[in-house]
């Protein structure tokens, strides 16, 4: 007898065990939310040049080549150093951008641009994109 005892209340606690699981499963199903939320990606902020800051405290590594009118420079190769003064800032930035990630490959701007961050890339670009005074 205490084995159909034994039969009896376990197969009365899985039938009540899978009510129970099936219960929770649609009550699950009703509370699900309809979409998976996810997660907002930040947005980059447009970084503002800072001219006067460019100009007190970064100009220094560009002014020994690029200011002086006609100056040509032997390393690696003779050519004819560009004038940056006037140029539009968004080309300067993306000059800087390219030299720094390797797609420009002059040596000596490779190495300046490498030690710039966004902000002295802006603040460089806004110096030498502003109008003459």
């Amino acid at each position: 007898m205490s084995r159909i005892l034994v039969s009896a209340v376990l197969g009365a606690a899985l039938a009540f065990g899978a009510q129970a699981a099936l219960a929770q499963e649609k009550k699950a199903k009703k509370k699900a939310p309809a979409k998976e939320q996810v997660a907002a990606v930040p947005q980059p902020q447009e970084i503002k040049g800072d001219p006067d800051n460019a100009h007190r405290n970064k100009i220094a590594m560009c002014i020994g080549c690029h200011g002086i009118p006609g100056y040509k420079t032997a390393f690696p190769d003779v050519y004819h150093v560009p004038k940056i003064a006037g140029q539009q800032p968004a080309y300067l930035v993306n000059a800087l951008k390219a030299y720094k990630s390797g797609e420009r490959s002059h040596p000596s701007m490779r190495g300046i641009a490498a030690s710039l961050t966004d902000q002295d890339m802006a603040d460089l670009a806004a110096y030498y994109g502003a109008p003459a005074k």
